[in-house]
């Protein structure tokens, strides 16, 4: 049986959709799976089991991209063709069952959208899976590290969506202090290979020998294994915040001007905090997508701390 799966070219929507990929290749195993997605989601399902082919399709002029994918896939039968990007390739491919996504539920989770489209009444978790070699990547990066591992993603793709940096600074702080909720724990920052200079701040605030800072140099597959070694991540909306909800660790996502009913990090060990004006309130105030700054500022240290408090309690008292 061959699957071929059409994903997001979004780091952030492609982990979510693992939660549609997870439940064929559970329901069906040995199935062989074809991943067409951007470059920038592509290595995450490098590790998918049954694995035949990656396509990557970056976008070109005039839809070539989807050119270029019908190509790649047009002379093979296709036993289940999802395509999460709703376009007319499924279609035009030969197969036997097609799922398409025609557009976005703002009612629901995304995560929930997906397993409506493929008849789940309760929805999987996404999945990001990992061989041998990525894990024991991960293990030699933090390797210098006896202590609990705190994960922080202060950075996003878009300027509206981060919490100011000097804030991330302050709850670092405070979570690592004695009385703290992980104290003297190793700090992991993770970014994309772009947002290392608005990090700085975060990084230059902790010592060398207590931190482990991976914006780009390493496998996406790489830093998912660092995740699932974490006891805490604190991000803001952005794919790496999905990232961790997959590595089913605590996670805590940051919300302003984005919908947290359909972006919240999804799975058992997540929580979301949001500025004191709700997504709706933030955009009747003149906020501006063309923008690149922080619309974060109605969200306090002490708000996040108390959020990550909560959610750690609400983790050990479940174990």
């Amino acid at each position: 049986m061959r699957l071929l799966f059409i994903t997001s070219n979004r780091l952030g929507d492609a982990v979510l959709s693992t939660s549609v990929l997870r439940h064929y290749v559970e329901t069906y195993p040995g199935i062989r799976v074809t991943v067409a997605c951007g470059p920038v989601a592509a290595p995450i399902f490098k590790a998918v089991p049954g694995l035949e082919r990656i396509i990557e399709m970056p976008k070109q002029k005039r839809g070539g991209h989807w050119w270029k994918l019908w190509k790649s896939v047009a002379f093979r039968w296709w036993d289940i063709i999802v395509d999460l990007r709703g376009s007319a390739t499924a279609y035009v491919l030969p197969g036997w069952k097609r799922v398409v996504l025609k557009g976005n539920d703002d009612s629901v989770h995304r995560v929930e959208q997906l397993a409506r489209l493929i008849g789940v009444d309760r929805p999987l978790n996404p999945k990001i899976w990992l061989d041998t070699e990525h894990s024991e990547r991960a293990r030699a990066l933090l390797s210098k590290t006896d202590k609990k591992v705190l994960a922080v993603g202060p950075s996003a793709n878009w300027g509206g969506k981060v919490w100011p940096v000097d804030r991330f600074v302050d709850l670092v702080s405070r979570i690592r202090e004695p009385s703290g909720l992980l104290p003297g724990a190793h700090v992991l920052v993770v970014g994309a290979p772009n947002e290392i200079v608005a990090a700085a701040p975060v990084i230059n605030a902790i010592p060398a020998q207590e931190r482990t800072v991976i914006f780009g140099g390493e496998s996406l597959l790489t830093v998912q294994g660092c995740l699932e070694m974490s006891s805490l991540y604190v991000g803001n909306d952005s794919g790496l915040m999905h990232m961790a909800a997959a590595a089913g660790v605590p996670t805590l996502g940051l919300f302003g001007p984005t919908r947290e009913e359909n972006y919240a990090p999804f799975g058992a060990a997540t929580s979301v905090v949001r500025t004191d004006l709700s997504h709706q309130e933030i955009w009747q105030n003149g906020a501006d997508w063309r923008s690149d700054s922080s619309l974060m500022g109605g969200l306090s240290v002490d708000k996040v701390f108390n959020a990550a408090k909560k959610l750690l309690t609400r983790e050990a008292d479940q174990s």
